[in-house]
């Protein structure tokens, strides 16, 4: 079976095991994935009864990050939930469980313990504050980690739709402090505070302090627009997927209704 980017990504964490940037990329990579939960029984409604297997010292759910994989596992038809890994994170969390990855099937195997996935799940749960402040420059960005670079591009190449472009910049505020920033131009009505989460996640699994870079939102018809274009480095977020028609939400994809676990 072809690697996977979550065993590429466990396979870094494995070979550094003191590698604190690889650990943490790893569990951004899982929060990201689609992965497939291993129910119990057919999902009802928004229901899901997932299989818990209990062990001396835990008890945990499973997931896969292929279909494939999953039914290798069971060795049957086996009913599944295919989920993004933050919201099987949250709901094993929420039930105070731990999360068996892959286990059997794949080099990326892996007991993720309960204190972890409670860990996870609160890392993804934190929504960066809302302050004000006025800018008095836009400056080229400087001194800021590859990896945090590299999680910026990997988050907004998933925000498809959500904002034209991106701009990250230093600035100088009125009150005469100094810091970086990235400006969203253009977002998509009611994006804001997922793109702020997104980045918000970016900085925190970079293993970079929150406050180290601030998130604006910016029209393109803006005057700013111009000074960010000019000082910045631009990322471009991917045009939205076609789709001929919208499919019935499944179990967990609605933010707004998360699935219940019984």
């Amino acid at each position: 079976m072809t690697e996977t980017p979550l065993d590429t990504a466990h396979a870094a964490m494995e070979a550094a095991p003191e590698d604190e940037p690889a650990r943490l990329r790893f569990y951004e990579r899982l929060a990201d994935s689609e992965l497939f939960l291993l129910l119990m029984e057919e999902a009802r409604g928004d229901t899901l009864k997932p299989e818990v297997f209990d062990l001396p010292e835990a008890s945990y759910t499973l997931a896969f990050d292929r279909e494939e994989r999953l039914a290798q596992f069971a060795g049957r038809p086996a009913p599944y939930a295919a989920l993004p890994g933050r919201v099987i994170a949250a709901m094993a969390a929420g039930a105070g469980v731990g999360l068996g990855v892959n286990l059997d099937v794949a080099p990326s195997a892996i007991l993720i313990p309960p204190d972890a996935t409670a860990w996870l799940a609160d890392t993804l749960s934190h929504a960066p504050d809302e302050v004000e402040a006025r800018i008095e420059a836009f400056l080229p960005p400087a001194g800021l980690p590859d990896t945090l670079l590299t999680g910026l591009d990997a988050k907004l190449a998933r925000a498809a739709g959500l904002a034209r472009c991106a701009y990250l910049v230093a600035v100088r505020y009125d009150s005469g402090t100094k810091g970086h920033l990235l400006a969203i131009v253009d977002a998509a009505e009611g994006a804001e505070g997922a793109l702020a989460r997104a980045v918000n996640e970016a900085l925190a699994f970079s293993g970079i302090e929150a406050g180290a870079l601030d998130v604006g939102f910016f029209a393109a018809s803006d005057p700013a627009a111009a000074h960010l274009a000019k000082a910045g480095l631009r990322f471009d977020l991917p045009e939205p997927p076609e789709q001929a028609s919208r499919p019935a939400a499944a179990p967990g994809r609605d933010p707004e209704k998360p699935p219940i676990l019984r």
